[in-house]
């Protein structure tokens, strides 16, 4: 048995029901209770006091829980307020082929028109209020245009609806959810009081016809109007029973609570007995009463009826119903009827006709108009069309669809989250080019968004609870992108080679930042054009291989004369004349110019032999390397101090940054920049033969291959992937774009479908 606990939270009394619907979808009222609240802790149905209205609903509850022998935890609840805003629009959805309409389908297109009458109420509204959605009604189903009463099962390659959204300012909302969590309730369903009423007292079957209903309770008077087998739309004015009791205790000089005794004590008796302030007892007939609250009377049957002719395109309805409270005082039908231009007989209270399906297990109550709308609320509760949850987030209430898979992330969405503050942000990145290929270097990624929900850590993923409270606080961006020219492959691993006296020099190629010298420690900017330079000076050469050439005897570049200034190219040729030489770092090494390099010694880390059809004579080095490094470090520092001092001079100072074309960069005097390489020039080449996608695909020029090199040898369309991701296989396994080549290996490159 799925009992449902619904409060009806008025501006004079708290009516809780508690009940079922039976096996067939009749209402089965458990328990029920009435209770006054001891002060006016509610003006025109919005909460003024939070903790008195608190305590008359923990009384409420402890009653029926009596009542019932079973524990109240949730409970369903109708908003009412004086500024409540209806939004009639009109939303579509279309398939991308024809489909058969699910629940699901029609839930997503309520959501549609919720969140466009949204926006639409967003344009106009003209007052300090953030409203929120507190109900909604559809008006007409369209199925490929033209009206259905349900869509539901039907194929469709479009559907559609006109629905009216209710809206009520968000301090209303928020009141009643303070109130019910403070009495130990959390809220499973809200929905509007017209609407709660208008499910009992109007059956979906009187709805072709254009009735009126009127709830007239103790600080509003809710209004909504059927036509066409419709709700069409829904009303609220602040005039009500409230009002009726001001007069009273103006006129019989007594206190709120006595007035509320006199009002209804007219309505069910013909004398009237009761203690003024000075406690001096009178009893008077009901005529009497009725003399002094007619004007009033008059008043609210006045604007209730202008408010239905105007919701109703300007003309009046063919009958109207009054349920409530405040309805039962002498007149006030009578009023109504003669405002609306209706036969008297077309407008009546509702009560106990309205109630026949509903059956109460307790004897003692009595079908009453004042019971409609709490039982409304209980049966909405069945209703699927309201089936959201409400949580707060990040301080703001806001209601979703419950569809039993909503994560935090909903909500976040829900709410106009930014997604980029959801997630983790890198730092700026730096975007350039090398050699005239764009590269792109990322900032260091941030800190995720922080999750709570109820004060636990959660994810965004974490399954939402209904009335949870959510806390994300926005994520972080990382640091901006940093990088060297010293981080660069090209910077690192490219090389430039000459053949000097005979020998195979390699040179690391020096840096270009938008067409000027730059050191190693230089900071990669936005948009820098950044070249590999292919060319050297004679005398960066020199510098390089840590030589003193003899300037007084010739220089020959490609055999052609030349000077400190000429410029070399790759494998070009240069023959000079050398004071001494100087080498680079050797660890534990020594080195001996006329002896063969052991096999196993890197050919970077030694001075090559000379060819064998070079003139140079044979000296002998004897000393360590080490001995042979301080030497030429300490001969560079006096170098770049003599040119640093050169530098000082004003008609010689240069840039930040800038270097000569004719001098190395300037980077800190560290022992990497010493590197050499001089190997033995090679006269063979490797040549290979692999097997690519099935094809023989012959490699040659280099002494290895690895996996990358097979594509300057095959035609590839790297660009074709179009989002797929591409496949490299060796010998039937995955590969990297860096694993070594051998002969015959067997190759497979294609792109993987998605």
């Amino acid at each position: 048995m799925n009992s449902v606990f619904g409060l009806d939270i008025g501006t004079r009394n708290v009516v809780g029901t508690v009940g079922y619907q039976n096996d067939d979808k009749e209402f089965v009222v458990a328990a029920q209770y009435v209770r006054e609240h001891e002060t006016r802790a509610m003006l025109d149905g919005q909460i003024h006091d939070i903790g008195r209205v608190a305590k008359t609903i923990k009384e409420v509850k402890d009653e029926l829980e009596k009542q019932t022998g079973q524990p109240l935890e949730e409970v369903c609840i109708a908003a009412a307020g004086r500024v409540l805003k209806t939004v009639t629009t009109h939303v579509e959805y279309e398939y991308a082929q024809e489909s058969v309409v699910t629940g699901e389908d029609i839930h997503t297109l309520n959501l549609l028109g919720i969140e466009k009458a949204q926006e639409a109420l967003k344009e106009v509204n003209d007052t300090s209020y953030k409203f929120y959605c507190v109900g909604y009604s559809t008006v007409k189903f369209f199925l490929n245009d033209e009206v259905f009463i349900s869509l539901e099962g039907h194929k469709a390659n479009k559907i559609g609806e006109d629905i009216i959204v209710t809206f009520l300012p968000e301090d209303v909302v928020d009141g009643l959810y303070a109130a019910v969590g403070q009495a130990g309730l959390s809220v499973a369903n809200m929905t509007l009081e017209p609407i709660a009423a208008i499910n009992v007292a109007i059956p979906e079957n009187y709805r072709m016809l254009n009735i009126a209903l009127v709830d007239v309770g103790a600080g509003t008077s809710d209004i909504s109007i059927t036509r066409d087998g419709s709700i069409i739309a829904y009303g609220m004015i602040p005039h009500a029973g409230d009002e009726l009791t001001e007069v009273i205790v103006q006129h019989f000089l007594v206190d709120f609570n006595m007035a509320e005794h006199i009002k209804l004590q007219s309505t069910t008796s013909d004398k009237v007995t009761y203690k003024d302030i000075m406690s001096i007892e009178h009893t008077i007939p009901a005529e009497d009463v009725w003399e002094v609250v007619a004007p009033v009377v008059d008043n609210i049957a006045h604007e209730v009826s202008a408010k239905i002719i105007e919701l109703n395109g300007d003309k009046t309805v063919s009958a109207c119903f009054v349920v409530g409270g405040g309805g039962k005082i002498h007149g006030f039908t009578q009023n109504l009827a003669e405002n609306l231009d209706l036969p008297q007989e077309r407008v009546a209270l509702r009560g106990e006709e309205v109630l026949g399906e509903v059956i109460f297990e307790q004897e003692d109550i009595t079908k009453d108009p004042l019971l409609v709308t709490p039982i409304g609320i209980c049966l909405n509760y069945y209703d699927q069309r309201n089936n959201f949850i409400m949580v707060r987030f990040n301080g703001e209430r806001i209601k979703l669809y419950d569809n039993n898979r909503l994560t935090i992330v909903d909500a976040a969405l829900q709410a106009g989250f930014p997604n980029d503050e959801l997630f983790p942000k890198r730092g700026t990145p730096i975007n350039f080019t090398v050699n005239g290929v764009a590269r792109l270097v990322r900032g260091e990624a941030g800190e995720g968004a922080v999750v709570t929900m109820n004060g636990k850590p959660a994810s965004i993923n974490t399954p939402l609870e209904p009335n949870s409270e959510i806390v994300i606080e926005p994520s972080t961006a990382g640091e901006a992108a940093v990088y060297k020219i010293s981080q660069l492959d090209e910077y690192n691993h490219s090389v430039i080679t000459f053949v000097i006296n005979g020998r195979r020099v390699s040179c690391p190629r020096f840096v270009q930042v938008n067409g000027r010298l730059e050191p190693e420690d230089y900071s990669i900017k936005e948009n820098d054009v950044i070249e590999t330079r292919n060319y050297y000076t004679v005398r960066q050469i020199a510098q390089f291989m840590d030589l003193v050439i003899d300037t007084d005897q010739m220089i020959y570049v490609n055999n052609e004369e030349a000077d400190l200034d000429t410029l070399v190219y790759e494998n070009f040729s240069v023959e000079w004349k050398t004071d001494e030489y100087g080498v680079a770092r050797i660890d534990n090494n020594t080195y001996n110019d006329t002896q063969e390099s052991d096999a196993d010694t890197n050919d970077a880390s030694a001075l090559a032999e000379p060819d064998a059809n070079s003139t140079e004579s044979d000296n002998t080095v004897t000393r360590t390397s080490e001995q042979m490094m301080n030497q030429v470090l300490d001969e560079l520092h006096d170098d770049f101090a003599k040119e640093a001092e050169a530098s000082a001079a004003p008609e010689n100072k240069l840039s930040e940054n800038e270097l000569s074309e004719n001098e190395l960069p300037k980077n800190d005097i560290q022992e990497e920049i010493l590197k050499e390489e001089i190997q033995e020039e090679d006269s063979s080449e490797n040549t290979i033969t692999v097997i690519v996608n099935g094809e023989p695909v012959e490699l040659s020029g280099k002494d290895t291959y690895i996996f990358v090199d097979i594509f300057t040898h095959i035609s590839f369309d790297l660009q074709a992937g179009k989002g797929r991701a591409i496949a490299t296989v060796i010998n039937g396994r995955d590969a990297q774009f860096s694993e070594e080549l051998h002969e015959g290996d067997k190759i497979e490159l294609y792109w993987k479908e998605n």
